[in-house]
């Protein structure tokens, strides 16, 4: 993973200090350094850059007032002499505040935030990507779903519960159990309400497949399932008791 950076700073001398730095860091590109904010912008625009290192006191614009300038902000880390910015700072939910002079020891601390929070929103990105590929398609009574390198096409009358793990979830059928990369919230809002029924943060079920419901506990076909607080009211109504 390459972290596309920029330094700004007014002092020759912190610019090679940084440069230096981010030289011994592979997962660190620098694009380039700058003596005034004003002279990235167009490079901050164009969207290619991850992180800027950027000192407070300057000239044109201070370091603060840029940041708030920008619509889409990367990765910031403030690089200073003066610490009663730092409140200011991190009020703009920079990544962290470096005070002059700082060890390579803190700098590389720094980055390695910026480094977890990047793989962390890649990750993200990646998983949410596979879930739409995960749930390809609905019909009027059933469902298409890549699962194990597979297309498997679960009609709704065969289901009897879905539970959620994490980012997966299982089909519980008739025929067999099938695990894909999904949400329940998203089959929540996807399956039909007269069919279904989410009764917990981890389990909807087939209203069908309902057979008794004793406290907080339903049985569902062989299984008793928990029910949650808040789909306590929903359940009842399924009973018909308001």
């Amino acid at each position: 993973m390459k972290i596309k950076c920029l330094v700004i700073d007014d002092e020759r001398l912190a610019r090679e200090y940084l440069k230096n730095y981010i030289g011994k860091i592979p997962e660190l590109e620098l694009l380039g350094d700058f003596n005034s904010p004003l002279k990235a912008t167009e490079l901050i625009k164009k969207g290619d850059v991850d992180l800027i290192f950027i000192d407070i006191q300057m000239p044109d614009i201070t370091g603060i007032d840029f940041i708030r300038s920008l619509s889409n902000k990367p990765e910031i880390i403030f690089t200073t002499a003066y610490q009663e910015y730092a409140l200011e700072g991190f009020n703009l939910n920079v990544t962290d505040y470096l005070l002059k002079p700082f060890s390579f020891d803190r700098f590389f601390q720094a980055v390695n935030k910026v480094i977890d929070k990047l793989e962390n929103q890649s990750n993200t990105n990646e998983q949410s990507h596979l879930v739409e590929q995960s749930l390809t398609s609905y019909a009027e009574d059933y469902l298409t779903i890549r699962a194990d390198r597979k297309l498997y096409k679960i009609n709704f009358s065969d289901i009897k519960y879905i539970e959620g793990q994490k980012a997966y979830v299982t089909f519980h059928t008739d025929k067999k159990r099938i695990t894909a990369l999904a949400s329940l919230k998203e089959l929540e809002e996807a399956l039909p309400s007269n069919h279904f029924i989410r009764i917990h943060k981890s389990f909807i079920v087939s209203i069908h497949e309902i057979l008794s419901l004793e406290g907080n506990m339903m049985e569902v076909g062989e299984v008793k399932l928990p029910v949650g607080k808040i789909y306590k009211e929903a359940v009842l109504k399924v009973f018909g008791v308001e």
